[in-house]
């Protein structure tokens, strides 16, 4: 099979002409290779934007149509108003913001994959090729788990807790393969997996939610192993679900400043992390005042906008709960 004899079939071009109803320029599907590595895996496609266009580019022809629908109902999902992940910190060091991101985007992900896998089953689309293929892609992935463990536990266990997210946790031949190759990793992944789906994820406020406590949980995980934690409850910002109260509410009452030791990307200055008061996760980012700006008032004003204002003034998206 070549890219340029692929053809969607009609769930996935149900799929993409829901998309394009909500989106306000074209988004079009591209097949731009003949590689077919004989797994699946989410790295096989992306979103690229092309002017006001969208282009998902699908990367590997092993199951065409999977991949695909995959990248469409994330897109499907950031449309129909689910919080998005963004990234205004650094840390100073291109290398570590560049793996914080990739690790931030990842956990999103992988909440986010609760819905994606439920759209897919729906659309028929996960059929038991898919789930072979799926597990041929955790193998080719993964190293199975050495004694003592390596510098790779982090990498299984989120795969892991993606895969788990994928099949669920009753394909017994699936689980008796990850526990004889990865135990270590299995369990971490599996008390994550509670977590984030001890309640489901019914609507934007509810992935909001379990992101926050994935992101929580996993730096608990990396900690029991003695690495170092990720810390995306301030690095990562994650779009707020708020009702039309809130958005009336001071911002003081809502939000507090954080002062942090990493600095914002566009102005390169100490930034300051707008947290929310009920979870402690980062919502927004304010640059520290420039010099002739810094005085208590600075911060006051902000204070005393109500978050719908300082929302606007940040043109920061929120989602009306």
């Amino acid at each position: 099979m070549q890219a340029k004899d692929v053809q969607l079939n009609t769930e996935v071009q149900g799929l993409l002409d829901q998309v394009n109803a909500l989106y306000p320029g074209k988004v079009s599907v591209s097949f731009i290779s003949d590689q077919q590595v004989g797994f699946v895996r989410h790295d096989q496609a992306q979103q690229v934007k092309v002017g006001d266009d969208i282009v998902i580019q699908v990367a590997d022809l092993t199951a065409p149509n999977y991949t695909a629908a995959h990248e469409l109902v994330h897109l499907l999902m950031v449309l129909s108003g689910f919080p998005q992940v963004f990234f205004s910190l650094t840390t100073g060091q291109p290398q570590l913001d560049e793996q914080l991101m990739i690790m931030g985007t990842e956990l999103y992900d992988i909440v986010s994959h609760v819905v994606v896998v439920k759209e897919q089953q729906k659309h028929q689309l996960i059929t038991d090729e898919i789930k072979q293929l799926y597990l041929n892609g955790v193998t080719a992935t993964l190293k199975p788990e050495p004694t003592p463990v390596d510098d790779e536990m982090t990498l299984r266990t989120l795969t892991l807790l993606d895969a788990l997210v994928f099949f669920g946790t009753g394909d017994q031949a699936v689980m008796d393969q990850f526990e004889r190759d990865y135990p270590i990793s299995l369990a971490a992944a599996k008390k994550l997996y509670a977590i984030i789906t001890e309640k489901p994820v019914t609507s934007p406020f509810s992935l909001r939610r379990n992101v926050v406590k994935l992101f929580k949980a996993f730096d608990e995980q990396l900690e029991a192993w003695h690495l170092p934690a990720l810390h995306n409850t301030e690095f990562t910002t994650l779009s707020s679900v708020l009702s039309q109260r809130q958005l009336g509410l001071e911002v003081k009452q809502v939000f507090e400043f954080y002062h942090s030791d990493m600095h914002e990307k566009t102005t390169q200055r100490r930034a300051y992390v707008g947290i929310n008061r009920t979870d402690q996760q980062n919502a927004f980012v304010l640059p520290a005042p420039a010099p002739k700006e810094d005085s208590p008032e600075y911060f006051t004003k902000y204070y005393n906008l109500t978050v719908e204002e300082l929302f606007k003034q940040l043109k920061m998206p929120y989602i009306l709960r």
